[in-house]
């Protein structure tokens, strides 16, 4: 017996979506369509997956021949109904998928499309970085109803919305496996298409969803001649016929030639297959023979999507065999910094019923994989200036991570990371630029990690590099650390730090007698740091400043020490070294007060100030920040007197 109805309210936050997405994606209305037919597309494919082990979900004597994507305009009644016989829904996929919205970031797209609208661009883009496409038929429609079936469920279910922040929800009998969307349009403005009429249905799926790979039909009324016992036109005499026409190609556009597909098809394919609405910043379409064969048509988006970073992000590469979908979200084809490529992989070798398990140890897989990785990062490297510094702005911290986690191809990945440095400004450079204008004899890359690239670009611990006309790496994205830890070195030239161990300066015998002499006073102020320093030392690598900490070879750089915190780990002995300069005057003065008569009481004040000076110069964060305010206020008021 079917459940009673009930009324439910969506999240909290929806009802303003909902409005957003009604009065704000006021532009390309129609991707509401092509939105469903994704839809129902993806709950055929689904149902072909789930058929191979279980055939049962089948009908007797069904095929696959016999799944379709119908549409049903009734310009009367003023709906459109877009119907499928695929996978279906339970109850709680209902309340779960439909019965809720964006679920994925409701709050982040509600701020996207709000900036959208102020900025006058267009939102439509918005709706597949967020997963709310079914809601977008909500621009055409003053009421949408669901009624579906899953595969193996007893009973169907109803939905129901008019859009104001709640739905009803109720279970029905439904004979049929697969789901129906009905639309109850909104009377279209002046101008606007007219979604009941077949032409505009027609027009707008031969656009859109032209490559889909089922069929996508309508019912069509044709004025055709009646003949005669000759079977000859009869002059002046028609009869009517209905008959279901298909709309779309179901062209396999990857197995394709390059040459026959056209720029548009292209960015129409990768919008059904992403749900996106810009076009890819490039695509990369491959026909691969040899041992393995294979077919594959690969995009990198023109923006990272919004779950980039997050750990349920979709992987967005579908694998066939033989044009026959068997799984999507597959993550064993690419590694994980690629994720962000969208496409399809199509490969005769392969079973049919290919479960996720067998492909992780699969031999085809494997080879697959290396093959696309090595010809996505040819392809990368191979883009003109204007479009890789799009695509690296957008994934080139995404690309890092290669370096850390494939050593096969962590050498071609470095050739493609960018860095700012410290006589570039504003352009990124490759390692092999940076290279390319080093000094004679140079056999080191100095690099500087931290997060904020203004701050690192005037520390202290690159002073007496600029002095000597070392250009050095600024790294500010929290992967850098583990690229540098990773790649050890490039083209022979060892990557360094230039925050750890000293950086190989000749000491003339002059500062070395100064350092000789000094060493009382150094040894005082490391007793009075006892608790934070391990060492105290006169500077090399100082010019202009008063101090600064040096981390070890061994010891983790101050950025990592930073990120490690803020996680809530703690590691080790964090304590460093303090370097002083021993030109600059506040450090002659301290010495001087040191050696006076009553200056050694104070040396304990004045050694937490130094340390206090040089963990701000890296932008480090101070453990008592009114304590400091006061020391640097009285030395301020005496210097006035």
């Amino acid at each position: 017996m079917a459940a009673k109805k009930s009324t439910r309210k969506f999240r909290t936050e929806v009802a303003e979506l909902l409005d957003l997405i009604i009065h704000s994606l006021y532009s390309n209305k129609d991707i509401f369509l092509r939105e469903l037919i994704s839809n129902a597309s993806d709950a055929l494919d689904k149902l072909t997956f789930e058929a191979q082990t279980r055939p049962e979900l089948f009908a007797e004597g069904e095929t696959l021949k016999d799944l379709e994507i119908e549409l049903i305009p009734d310009e009367e009644a003023g709906t459109l109904e877009v119907r499928d016989n695929g996978i279906g829904m339970s109850f709680e996929e209902v309340v779960e998928n439909i019965g809720t919205i964006a679920k994925s970031g409701t709050a982040s797209f509600a701020a996207a499309i709000k900036e959208a609208k102020e900025k006058s661009a267009l939102a439509p883009e918005l709706i597949g970085q967020f997963g709310v496409g079914f809601y977008s038929a909500f621009m055409v429609a003053d009421r949408i109803t669901l009624i579906t079936r899953a595969a193996d469920a007893p009973s169907g279910v109803k939905w129901e919305s008019a859009g104001d922040g709640s739905y009803t929800i109720e279970e029905v009998e439904k004979s049929e496996r697969g789901t129906r969307v009905i639309l109850k349009l909104r009377k279209p403005e002046e101008g606007e298409p007219d979604w009941t009429r077949e032409w505009t249905l027609r027009d707008t799926v031969k656009r859109h969803s032209d490559f889909v790979s089922y069929p996508i039909t309508m019912m069509v009324t044709r004025q055709m001649p009646q003949l005669d016992e000759e079977g000859k036109p009869i002059e002046g005499s028609t009869k009517e016929e209905r008959k279901k026409d298909v709309l779309n190609s179901m062209k396999a556009i990857w197995a394709r030639p390059k040459s026959e597909v056209t720029a548009e098809e292209y960015n129409d394919f990768y919008k059904h297959l992403s749900h996106d609405w810009s076009d890819p910043l490039t695509h990369l379409h491959l026909k691969l023979e040899g041992a393995t064969e294979f077919d594959a048509l690969l995009f990198i988006p023109e923006r990272r999507p919004m779950d980039l970073f997050m750990p349920e992000m979709r992987h967005g590469v579908q694998l066939y065999c033989k044009r026959v979908f068997i799984m999507d979200e597959l993550k064993e084809l690419l590694p994980s910094y690629l994720r962000f490529v969208r496409g399809v992989v199509d490969s005769a070798d392969l079973s049919l019923n290919v479960s996720r398990e067998i492909l992780q140890e699969d031999r085809v897989v494997r080879a697959i994989r290396k093959a696309l990785i090595g010809k996505l990062l040819s392809h990368i490297s191979e883009l003109d200036d204007e479009t890789f510094l799009k695509f690296y702005k957008e994934f080139g911290i995404v690309l890092k991570e290669g370096i850390h986690t494939d050593f096969e191809n962590r050498q071609k990945i470095a050739k493609l990371i960018r860095f700012k440095t410290t006589t570039s400004g504003e352009e990124l450079k490759s390692l092999d630029d940076y290279i390319a204008d080093m000094a004679d004899g140079e056999d080191t890359i100095y690099y500087l990690t931290g997060d904020n690239p203004a701050t690192i670009a005037k520390s202290p611990h690159l002073e007496a590099l600029k002095k000597r006309g070392v250009e050095v790496l600024l790294m500010t994205d929290p992967v850098d650390e583990f690229v540098v830890d990773a790649l050890g070195e490039y083209e022979g030239k060892k990557l360094r730090s230039a925050e750890k161990g000293d950086l190989g300066e000749e000491t003339p015998e002059e500062q070395q007698a100064a350092e000789k002499e000094a060493t009382p006073f150094m040894e005082r102020l490391k007793e009075a740091l006892t608790e934070k320093v391990t060492e105290v030392k006169a500077s090399r690598r100082l010019t202009d400043s008063a101090a600064c900490l040096v981390s070890g070879e061994d010891q983790a750089s101050a950025l990592m020490a930073k990120m490690m915190r803020a996680s809530g780990h703690t590691f080790g002995d964090e304590k460093r070294t303090l370097e002083v300069n021993l030109g600059h005057p506040l450090i002659t003065s301290v010495k001087e007060l040191y050696e006076s008569d009553a200056g050694d009481e104070k040396i304990g004040e004045y050694a937490e100030l130094i340390y206090d000076l040089a963990l701000l110069g890296e932008g480090g964060r101070l453990s008592d920040p009114a304590d400091f305010a006061r020391k640097v206020s009285d030395l301020a008021a005496k210097a006035i007197k």
